[in-house]
């Protein structure tokens, strides 16, 4: 495959604006059919038969030792008959890069049969007995082909092939050839291609099939054949208009597809599909067909898997190709081609490292899709789009490492951020790494069900969907979010190796939920009392190694009252009484099951008592009473046992606000969904958890000094 510069080189503007297509990139066939040209224009070149040759198919084989097994025929005479020159019947030689044009391979990828050229690539080391078979089925297999003989009544030079056919027939022939091949290789082993060279003129050359416009057609015809013929169909084509090139021209129906998305088998696509028509609904004239088979390197580059799914993310700018796109196009799919040791890295990735990118972003367009293998031969697509921007995901992951720096996630000399965190790429404030979480679908997978097979996708999995949404700009559905969170929680609260309340996956929702409420654009969606979850937080930067807001005690207030002051003020989710009440309610669970396991020993605590399935409106009330009843009980505790002189009592400044938001509306009349009072109060339990002054050992130190 030429290198960027070489294909630069190769082709200039006219060239290169003369095989692009003429009409924008406005469907996944389309795009395949773009990277089938320029793949084809760097491994094959230009010409009518170039889409059909596979030179990277035996690229293992150049310049090495016993590569190139040449049946050689001479036709110039009145008989068919094997070379008698010096050189002989068999040249064995080395498939050198020189050759590749003119050997001319054309590989059919099936375990059995032959390859569409009359030049055939032998497996692995096979024995001189095997080889010597494959080169005299140069004549006796692949010019007796019932479509390369069609092929040869049609053109003008057809009786070169009907020579070789004739040539295979004579007895003598087959044992010269296997006699001459066995001498020739002095009985080892060789991985080689074989093939033929004819001389067609008495004082002619020997010329390879590259160079007879005879074999190029057969191995054309050939390979067309099997385009119309796969599976159950038996002859799906038709004349009808390319949905690619707009000619009107023979279409063909059962193609294969890069992408696995255009089969045979995908009836839920394709509803009622019968295969012989299916050039009807889904037409691709025969060279269109072939070209867009051979995007499959550079579509296989720009994959990775998550859950189970591949992942597609092909990048095309948005219009009608030019000559300067496709050189940009170019030099990254050729860098994903190249990156074999770096699959990890996402296209998307890709580009947003390049430091030499001078294309207008907005035109970087990537199509997305999520395709699960389905039993044989059949795949589910879960997710779409073909207006993914290197700006969405990176909007997002920007977001994402300034929530980071807030005092959500910062903490202070005087008292501990919000909410936990560890060193975990979730929680991380690199732009760059975050962005691979983001578009690789780690990012959703950290904080989503992991669904019913372990890891794998399901059909209308919310990871997929979400990933999907983010890398195309589209809005996520808060409740999806709240569903997909509370549901996680759930999952872990019953899972036998997750030790106590998930207060770390808690935390990295929430940092999640306020990067796409953050992130610039449009990320999230919700109508009525949702709608505040989507507008982004107001917390205050806090930069690491700075000193923390002493302005917050310096008139002897508590510092944990002003933190959760200021942390309802900054959170406009919380302006929701109702919601602010049950994640009050979480606080003072979190902050009562911290004091009862630190300071009484308890195993088992509020929080266990409480558990986030356990909150519905119906139990609210009773959950509130409970929860200030232990405050009191706590309070008299300490009263009686350290003489302690509370003005009111412990945690009072939870109290406080807490009953406030429970009387009215009384708890059975609130209206908020299930899944929006679960998250809220789980993210009130991982407050109350942790919430503690550095300066303590321990966390629950703040009720004294109440």
């Amino acid at each position: 495959m030429l290198s960027p510069d070489e294909f630069d080189d190769a082709y200039d503007d006219d060239e290169l604006r003369s095989e692009l297509p003429d009409s924008p990139i406005a469907s996944l066939r389309d795009l395949q059919y773009l990277y089938g040209k320029l793949y084809t224009l760097a491994t094959a070149g230009g010409g009518d038969y170039a889409p059909y040759l596979t030179p990277d198919a035996a690229g293992d084989l150049v310049d090495t030792d016993d590569s190139l097994i040449v049946v050689r025929v001479d036709l110039s005479g009145d008989e068919p008959q094997l070379a008698d020159d010096e050189q002989g019947a068999i040249k064995v030689t080395r498939y050198s890069a020189d050759l590749v044009s003119k050997v001319a391979h054309s590989k059919y990828p099936a375990a059995r049969g032959i390859d569409h050229s009359v030049t055939h690539q032998a497996g692995r080391n096979s024995d001189p007995e095997k080889l010597a078979r494959y080169a005299k089925e140069r004549l006796t297999k692949w010019a007796t082909d019932g479509v390369v003989q069609n092929a040869a009544d049609d053109h003008e030079d057809g009786s070169l092939v009907n020579a070789l056919a004739d040539l295979g027939e004579d007895e003598d022939v087959p044992d010269t050839i296997e006699d001459a091949v066995t001498r020739a290789l002095d009985g080892e082993s060789a991985t080689a291609l074989l093939t033929v060279q004819v001389k067609t003129e008495p004082d002619g050359e020997y010329r390879w099939p590259g160079e007879v416009d005879v074999f190029q057609a057969a191995m054309r015809a050939r390979k067309l054949s099997k385009l119309v013929s796969k599976g159950q169909a038996t002859e799906s084509a038709g004349d009808a208009v390319d949905i690619v090139t707009g000619e009107a021209t023979r279409t063909v129906g059962t193609s294969e597809d890069p992408l696995n998305y255009y089969l045979g088998k995908q009836l839920e696509k394709f509803p009622g599909l019968d295969v012989d028509e299916a050039w009807r609904t889904h037409p691709l004239s025969e060279d269109a067909a072939v070209t867009v088979m051979n995007a499959e390197p550079f579509v296989e580059a720009c994959t990775y898997r998550t859950f189970g799914a591949k992942v597609y993310s092909l990048p095309y700018f948005f219009g009608t190709p030019t000559p300067a796109d496709a050189r940009e196009l170019y030099q990254l799919l050729y860098l994903a081609v190249d990156a074999e040791d770096d699959s990890r890295v996402t296209s998307i990735e890709r580009a947003y490292q390049r430091e030499d990118w001078t294309v207008d972003e907005n035109r970087l367009r990537f199509y997305v899709s999520a395709v699960m293998p389905h039993q044989m031969s059949r795949y589910d697509v879960f997710g779409e789009t073909l207006n993914a921007l290197l700006q969405y995901p990176s909007a997002v992951a920007v977001a994402h490492a300034e929530t980071q720096q807030t005092e959500a996630f910062r903490g202070s000399d005087d008292r501990s951020a919000a909410f936990p965190t560890v060193d975990w790429p979730v929680f991380g404030s690199n732009t760059g790494a975050l962005l691979g979480e983001i578009t690789s679908g780690w990012y959703f997978g950290q904080t989503f069900p992991e669904g019913d097979d372990d890891t794998d996708a399901s059909a209308d999995d919310p990871r997929i969907e979400a990933l999907v949404n983010v890398l195309s700009g589209t809005p996520i559905s808060v409740s999806l979010l709240l569903d997909a969170y509370v549901t996680r929680i759930l999952d872990e609260a019953s899972h036998d190796d997750v030790d106590g309340f998930p207060s770390l996956r808690v935390s990295s929702q929430f940092a999640q939920l306020c990067a796409l409420a953050s992130a610039e654009g449009n990320f999230l969606t919700a109508d009525g009392e949702q709608a505040s979850i989507t507008e982004s937080p107001s917390y205050e930067l806090r930069i690491m190694d700075e000193p923390g807001p002493e302005a917050l005690t310096t008139d002897g207030g508590f510092a944990g009252e002003q933190k959760l002051e200021a942390f309802i003020e900054g959170t406009p989710a919380l302006n929701n009484d109702q919601r602010c009440g049950v994640f009050l309610l979480g606080t003072l669970v979190g902050a009562v099951g911290n004091y009862q396991e630190w300071h009484e020993d308890r195993s088992t605590t509020l929080v266990d008592q409480f558990p986030v399935k356990s909150i519905t409106t119906s139990r609210i009330k009773k959950v509130t009473q409970d929860a200030i009843e232990k405050t009191l009980t706590y309070t008299r505790q300490e009263k009686t046992r350290q003489g302690r002189n509370y003005p009111g009592t412990k945690f009072d400044y939870i109290v406080d606000r807490l009953r406030d938001r429970v009387l009215n509306p009384d708890p059975d009349d609130w209206t908020l969904e299930k899944t929006d009072l679960r998250f809220y109060y789980a993210l009130g339990v991982t407050y109350g958890m942790n919430d503690y002054s550095p300066s303590s050992d321990e966390s629950t130190e703040s009720t004294e000094e109440n």
